[in-house]
């Protein structure tokens, strides 16, 4: 069977992450292993036979065999993503086709530079899969996560990434509020920017760090300017961006 068939996988289970963030883990007939960092493509048909596709970006780790987790956003008037948040139950079937990509991925080599990992939004979703797949591996690569999201109520896998920061002395968390930051708050609370992305660059000494950077297209942009300029060359810089019609 061909890599990139449609073929029809069964929800398995459905894991609310934030209020606009579901997890969705599908069980497929033809299951491929998959490069940390690739997505998937999800196809509607209606009755009529009106399609709708979009693609999402795999959380799960290769190591999870035979099925796949989906993360999705509800985006606003989103045809795919507001039918998955109001019309899908496990058990149900979803067309999909996968794994796609092979660019902005994360191979888990031993010998591989250290992890820079810039994410926007559900723009996490990528890395995560690549922090999964560091995890599993038993890998200690150094790796630092920049995560900026609007409000506390918006960090997805919150719990899961502060466990990894707590177990592994190798992995760093950086959360970065944009707008509301949790009471008491000392770390970030302001728009990435220049400075804020050299302070992190630094973190890694005088090794350089391949950067991973993913989110909305205009948040993908100013991140990688910021690392050029804080002194990583661009072939050290993957990025993976999506505008505001994904949904």
């Amino acid at each position: 069977m061909s890599r990139v068939a449609w073929q029809l996988a069964t929800v398995k289970a459905i894991k609310p992450e934030t209020p606009r963030v579901k997890t969705f883990t599908l069980a497929l007939p033809n299951w491929t292993p998959q490069l940390a960092g690739q997505h998937y493509d999800l196809r509607l048909t209606a009755d009529g036979g009106y399609q709708a596709e979009r693609s999402y970006s795999i959380a799960s780790p290769p190591e999870q065999t035979g099925e796949i987790e989906l993360t999705v956003e509800l985006v606003n008037e989103g045809e795919v993503s507001g039918y998955l948040f109001e019309g899908v139950a496990v058990g149900d079937q979803l067309e999909v086709r996968g794994p796609i990509g092979g660019y902005f991925v994360w191979r888990g080599e031993p010998s591989a530079p250290p992890l820079l990992l810039v994410g926007g939004g559900s723009g996490v979703v990528p890395l995560m899969a690549m922090l999964r797949h560091r995890r599993a591996l038993g890998l200690r690569t150094p790796a630092v996560l920049l995560f900026s999201v609007r409000s506390p109520e918006e960090v997805i896998y919150q719990a899961e990434l502060e466990a990894l920061a707590q177990a592994d002395d190798s992995f760093t968390l950086l959360l970065d509020y944009t707008r509301q930051a949790p009471p008491g708050w000392a770390g970030y609370h302001r728009r990435l920017d220049a400075a804020m992305l050299a302070e992190v660059v630094a973190r890694f000494g005088a090794a350089q760090p391949q950067a991973f950077v993913c989110g909305p297209t205009g948040f993908v942009e100013s991140v990688a300017n910021g690392l050029q300029a804080a002194g990583l060359p661009p072939e050290m810089i993957l990025t993976e961006r999506f505008g505001p019609t994904r949904g």
